[in-house]
C-alpha cells in the first residue's frame, strides 16, 4: 500500500463521509493516551467483521476525555488532508457518543469548531447521533443539531447498528431537523438490505452513507437514479467490515453505471489505513473506472455537498 494513491494526491477533492472520531491514529492515541503500551494500542485497531469495528470506534473514543482532545484529534486530521489536497470536508461528528459519555457537547463542539479554524480545508460538520441508543437520544442529537445550524453544522443523521435502530422510528425527529434548518443523511444499506435504505429515504435523508445493497433492489437503484440521490461509498471501510465479500465483488460499478451519484470517501481512515486519494486509486486499480470517471465522481464529491459554497472551492 506504501505510495498507493499517489496519483490522485494533486486532485482538488471533497469528503462527504469522514468520522472525526475514526480518524485518530495510533500516534495520536499515543498522545492521548501514553499509559497504553505498544501492544494495547494495537488491540484497539484489530477487529474482523462489523460489529468488532463498532467495539473498536467505541474503545478508541473512551480516550476523547476533554474537548481539548477531541481539539487534537480534528487537528490531526486537518492535517492529513491537507497533503491530501482535500479541499472542503464535511465531518461527522459523534455527538451522540459525547452525550452518552456525559460529556458537555457544548465545550466539544466549540472545541473541534475552533481547531478547524485556519485550516486551507473548508469544513463543515454532521452531527450524529447513535441509532441503537432509541429514539430520545437520536432526538436529543438533533436537538443540539439544530441549535448550531448555520454555525458550522449543515446536517444531522444517524449511524451505528442498522439492525438495532430502525430508520423508520425516527421520522419525527428528521422532520424537526429538517424544519430547524438542517440537511439529513443516513447510514443505510451498509449491513442491512435495501429495505433499510427505503427507510432512509422516507424520513427524509438526502444522501445515504454506504447504501450499497441497493444493489439488490432494481427499483430502488433506478429511484435513486432517476432521483439523482447520491451514496457515500467508502470502499476499503466496506472490504474491512465485511459488507462486501472483495474489492471485485463491490457494487460500485454497477450503481454507477446504472446512473446513481457516486462519491468516494474514507469513511474512518485510521481504522481502515486508508486516505482519500487511496480510494480513488482502488476504484481505478480493482474496479476499472476510467480517468474521467474518476474525474467525474471527483466533482460529485463538490456538487452533492450539503454547503452551497463548496461548489466554488472546486474551481479555486
Amino acid at each position: 500500500m506504501a505510495g498507493m494513491g499517489r496519483r490522485y494526491q494533486n486532485w482538488p477533492k471533497a469528503e462527504l463521509h469522514l468520522h472525526l472520531e475514526g480518524t485518530i491514529e495510533p500516534e495520536t492515541l499515543r498522545e492521548l493516551a501514553p499509559e497504553l503500551s505498544p501492544e494495547e494500542i494495537r488491540a484497539h485497531y484489530e477487529f474482523d467483521n462489523f460489529l468488532g469495528f463498532l467495539r473498536c470506534f467505541e474503545r478508541i473514543t473512551r480516550h476523547l476525555r476533554q474537548p481539548q482532545d477531541y481539539a487534537l484529534a480534528a487537528r490531526r486530521l486537518l492535517e492529513r488532508l491537507e497533503r491530501d489536497n482535500v479541499r472542503y470536508a464535511e465531518i461527522t461528528h459523534s455527538a451522540g457518543i459525547v452525550l452518552w459519555r456525559g460529556q458537555d457537547p457544548e465545550a466539544v463542539f466549540a472545541a473541534v469548531r475552533d481547531a478547524a479554524r485556519g485550516s486551507s480545508v473548508q469544513v463543515r460538520w454532521i452531527l450524529d447521533a447513535v441509532r441503537q441508543f432509541g429514539v430520545e437520544h437520536v432526538a436529543q442529537v438533533a436537538e443540539f443539531a439544530a441549535v448550531h445550524a448555520g454555525n458550522g453544522v449543515v446536517a444531522f443523521g444517524i449511524g451505528g447498528d442498522e439492525a438495532r435502530g430502525k430508520a423508520r422510528d425516527f421520522a419525527e425527529v428528521y422532520r424537526m431537523a429538517r424544519s430547524r434548518g438542517l440537511r439529513l443523511t443516513a447510514h443505510a444499506g451498509e449491513t442491512e438490505g435495501p429495505d433499510s435504505v427505503w427507510a432512509a429515504l422516507e424520513i427524509g435523508a438526502e444522501r445515504i452513507g454506504h447504501g450499497i445493497r441497493a444493489i439488490e433492489d432494481p427499483v430502488l437503484v433506478r429511484h435513486l437514479a432517476d432521483r439523482q440521490i447520491p451514496l457515500e461509498i467508502c470502499l476499503t471501510s466496506n472490504l474491512a467490515t465485511g459488507a462486501v465479500p472483495s474489492l471485485e465483488q463491490h457494487p460500485v460499478r454497477r450503481l454507477f453505471e446504472a446512473g446513481v451519484p457516486i462519491t468516494l470517501n474514507t469513511d474512518d481512515p485510521a481504522l481502515f489505513r486508508t486516505t482519500l486519494s487511496k480510494e480513488y486509486e482502488l476504484a481505478a486499480t480493482a474496479l476499472g473506472f476510467s480517468q474521467s470517471e474518476l474525474r467525474d465522481i471527483a466533482h460529485n464529491g463538490f456538487r452533492y455537498a450539503f454547503a452551497d459554497e463548496a461548489r466554488s472551492i472546486e474551481l479555486d
